[in-house]
């Protein structure tokens, strides 16, 4: 179980993503059911090594925001406190939405890890 954090009405959690051995904790990311993907801060993943290079596809995604060009990259896992899915595609874009925020964590790995989010409580968990 993992608590949410109501900020701007919106909720936020903590992530751990992992590649090539290398560990990055992302405390200000924000749960979106609304996005079919997960994506992460260019600059904050920079810090394990995740960049852009010659082999990644970059695309052009949109939101209610707006659109971004961005790059995909697997990672070795995504967590979500005890919830962890492992070789994971994740997307990387600049994120310069006017608020700090490190990364969305989308439809995808929330449905991957079979996600119960209780708005109620608070809390994600696995549903049982």
């Amino acid at each position: 179980m993992t608590r949410l954090r109501i900020e701007g009405g919106l909720p936020f959690i903590e992530v751990t993503l992992r590649y090539r051995g290398k560990s990055l904790r992302l405390k200000n990311v924000l749960v979106d059911t609304g996005s079919a993907g997960s994506l992460f801060s260019a600059d904050r993943v920079a810090e394990i090594g995740i960049q852009l290079e010659a082999h990644d596809t970059l695309q052009r995604i949109a939101g209610v925001g707006g659109s971004e060009f961005v790059f995909t990259k697997h990672i070795e896992s995504l967590a979500l406190g005890d919830m962890c899915c492992a070789n994971r595609e994740i997307e990387v874009g600049a994120m310069d939405y006017g608020f700090p925020i490190e990364g969305i964590l989308g439809s995808d790995f929330l449905l991957a890890v079979g996600a119960l989010i209780d708005m109620n409580t608070l809390e994600i968990r696995l549903a049982v």
